[in-house]
């Protein structure tokens, strides 16, 4: 129904990166959240091909509003690895790459912010795709639930008949999980897309 309103998501390339963040909290008066945990699923041939989450250790403290979703302590996050030691790794997954990120306008400008702040290079990529903005004709079409950003990845994970794997992580969010999510969703909707 209304594949129409899908035809972005079947302009996806073979080849894709998702990614995703948990963090300390929301951007404030002190400026952007740190990332605590940040998920990244290869897609390769329509088909997701490996998940990784890189554990790193925040310089501001947890919210505990921020705690509550994700899970993790400041106890926990102070022994993870800083994101300077990590970048490389990181930075491998996003060279040349399109990257698909749900709710992009959250978690990229905090990537950017970190690796401006710790003076690091990112790669070239081929640019940034928001699955949640992607979606918003189609959601509301669909008298789906939105906010100003789009559909959450519940309501769409819900709607397509997708397997739940926050609800197999006691519902909190994961950066892993929701990277692996986020990907599910797009290849369903490129699917759903397609005008036979």
């Amino acid at each position: 129904m209304y594949k129409e309103l899908l035809w972005i998501f079947t302009q996806l390339p073979d080849d894709y990166i998702v990614l995703d963040t948990e963090t300390t909290g929301l951007p404030d008066e002190n400026g952007l959240p740190d990332i605590v945990t940040l998920g990244i699923t290869v897609v390769r041939h329509r088909e997701i091909a490996a998940s990784v989450e890189f554990q790193i250790r925040p310089q501001k403290p947890i919210s505990a509003q921020a705690q509550s979703i994700h899970g993790i302590t400041n106890e926990q996050a102070a022994e993870f690895e800083p994101f300077e030691s990590q970048w490389q790794r990181i930075a491998e997954y996003l060279k040349g790459q399109l990257i698909v990120i749900h709710n992009a306008s959250f978690d990229w400008p905090i990537l950017l912010d970190h690796v401006d702040c710790y003076g690091l290079g990112m790669p070239k990529v081929q640019g940034v795709f928001c699955s949640q903005k992607a979606a918003i004709s189609w959601a509301q079409a669909m008298n789906l639930p939105c906010s100003q950003r789009g559909p959450s990845l519940d309501t769409l994970t819900g709607v397509l008949g997708i397997e739940d794997l926050r609800a197999k992580n006691n519902e909190t969010h994961g950066a892993g999980n929701d990277s692996h999510q986020t990907a599910q969703i797009s290849e369903v909707m490129r699917r759903n897309g397609n005008i036979d």
